[in-house]
């Protein structure tokens, strides 16, 4: 059995992507990884960062974003995902973005399940449960409208392809057959200085509605994001993947969060401060378990 790590990245240090530290979590499990890196601005080195990290294993598809057409908002995403998923070699493909990270803990369990369902072609890929940390490593999401689950391996060779923004994958636009696997996604997308949480807002709107709108958009806006106070979040007390020590260790912005306090006071709250997602989310973390109302499901759950 052969596993192929793949993801793609533009931008990846300037805008505060651990895309060095999740290539390297999942690397020792992977018998090559693919990632497509885009062309950046000249004050951005991802590539030549993660040439360093010297492993024969990787491989890189440079690429050039601006000679894609996109044919709906976010396309790239997904453009660049297929990419590095057709330079894509094994059995399975594990797909990491650039912000998502895995737990060593977990790497025997990913390589077992792998194992287990192989010959079993009804399985098309695998679902990981998620963990979305926000402002700090300590803090995290558990709101209603943040995704539960997501598929992030495939199994090669049978017309997979990247669906929307790269959200998930189908096949011919049907959702896949999945299996799940007991193994958890650390996603790190909005712990950054605010300063460049800001900046990482701007270039995701950019890709989803034009440099027009978004320096409308952001005239207005602070230079610095704000998280809002933290106290309104779950507290995390695990431990975080070991490639993620350096960084953590690093983080300089603890002083620029608010552990408690009212939501914004320009009367715009983020969305897990409003009334309705709070009360769904107690709900939903009191009686059901944690399980989403309505929650979005782009694949079906097999019993596996």
């Amino acid at each position: 059995m052969k596993i192929s790590g793949f993801s793609f990245v533009r931008n990846g240090l300037k805008l505060y992507f651990p895309v060095v530290e999740s290539i390297k979590s999942v690397l020792p499990i992977c018998d090559e990884f693919i990632i497509a890196v885009g062309e950046g601005d000249p004050d951005d080195h991802t590539k030549e960062a993660i040439l360093g990290i010297g492993d024969p294993k990787i491989g890189i598809i440079d690429t050039a974003w601006e000679s894609f057409q996109q044919e709906y908002h976010g396309h790239i995403n997904a453009i660049q995902t297929n990419i590095a998923l057709d330079g894509c070699s094994g059995d399975w493909c594990f797909y990491l973005q650039a912000d998502e990270v895995v737990h060593e803990k977990y790497l025997p369990a990913i390589v077992a399940r792998c194992q287990q369902l192989l010959e079993d072609r009804e399985v098309e890929g695998l679902l990981f449960r998620y963990k979305h940390f926000w402002g700090d490593y300590w803090h995290y999401q558990n709101s209603h409208g943040w995704y539960s689950r997501e598929i992030r391996i495939v199994r090669n060779g049978i017309g997979m392809k990247s669906y929307l923004s790269a959200q998930s994958f189908r096949i011919n636009g049907r959702k896949l057959k999945v299996a799940a696997v007991d193994a958890e996604i650390f996603h790190y997308g909005w712990v950054r200085p605010p300063h460049l949480m800001q900046n990482k807002r701007k270039a995701l709107d950019a890709i989803h509605w034009g440099e027009e709108k978004v320096a409308e958009r952001f005239k207005e806006a602070p230079a610095y994001f704000d998280y809002g106070p933290l106290d309104k979040l779950a507290t995390f007390g695990g431990t975080h993947p070991a490639v993620m020590a350096g960084r953590i260790g690093a983080m300089d912005w603890g002083d620029k969060l608010r552990m408690n306090g009212k939501p914004d006071p320009s009367g715009n709250p983020l969305k897990h401060e409003r009334f309705k997602y709070r009360f769904l989310s107690f709900i939903e973390n009191k009686f059901l378990g944690g399980r989403r109302l309505g929650e979005y499901r782009n694949y079906r759950l097999l019993k596996r």
